[in-house]
């Protein structure tokens, strides 16, 4: 498993601006997938922040094979030109966090505190991201939406090694991508649903109850969703 990405140092971006500019251009994975993959693009920052971003994405059973089956994805970049977010329920449980910090040469964290480590989606698996709880805001923090924000800089973890990170968070490897409308088509062919994210849902819920206790929060219970009718 230590194979699916090189060190926590290559992962992350040294600042925010060099995220906002990335062109996608991963190569195809081996992970079989009913969604299409994000295309090369630009995720082009200056477009403006779309209505999607901070929200949650819950796969509906229209999904039902590969890494996006039953997931729930945090938009952290929406926008005429795309949309980037990170699955938040698939934690990877053969990942020890402490070897990566030695790996990338970073000092241990403080404490007994181990941060939870996530398959964030199958474009750029050797890109790394924390998202984390918003009283913890920096310059180099990439988004900062409500409760919730994303960093993608190495110099989050060195703070939270000092003991002076954010009060929660988990650290995510990869991310999901779509091209210019390709989500908003997605949602209109019921794949996904979408839910406002929230700390307790992000943070506090088990990563196995995440998907059923999202679509709840809107009443909906998946086991009877109709693959059919179109929803708001």
């Amino acid at each position: 498993m230590k194979s699916l990405f090189k060190t926590v140092g290559t992962m992350f971006t040294s600042d925010k601006a060099e995220l906002a500019t990335a062109s996608v251009h991963a190569p195809h994975t081996n992970i079989a997938i009913k969604t299409p993959v994000i295309a090369p693009q630009v995720i082009d920052a200056s477009a403006g922040v779309g209505y999607l971003t901070g929200q949650l994405l819950v796969a509906t059973p229209v999904i039902d094979t590969g890494c996006f089956q039953k997931s729930v994805i945090y938009v952290f970049a929406h926008s005429e030109t795309g949309a980037m977010g990170i699955i938040i329920n698939q934690p990877l449980e053969l990942v020890n966090y402490a070897s990566l910090l030695e790996d990338a040469q970073l000092p241990p964290e403080s404490g007994d505190k181990q941060l939870s480590v996530y398959f964030g989606g199958p474009m750029e698996r050797a890109r790394g991201f924390v998202i984390h709880s918003s009283e913890y805001k920096r310059d180099f923090t990439l988004m900062h939406h409500g409760d919730i924000a994303i960093t993608a800089s190495t110099a989050i973890l060195q703070e939270m090694a000092a003991g002076d990170g954010p009060a929660k968070a988990a650290l995510i490897v990869g991310y999901a991508g779509w091209t210019a409308g390709q989500l908003e088509a997605e949602i209109e062919q019921n794949s996904w649903i979408t839910v406002p994210a929230t700390p307790e849902l992000v943070f506090g819920t088990e990563n196995d109850l995440k998907w059923a206790t999202a679509s709840q929060s809107l009443g909906i219970d998946m086991a009877f969703f109709s693959t059919t009718v179109g929803h708001a």
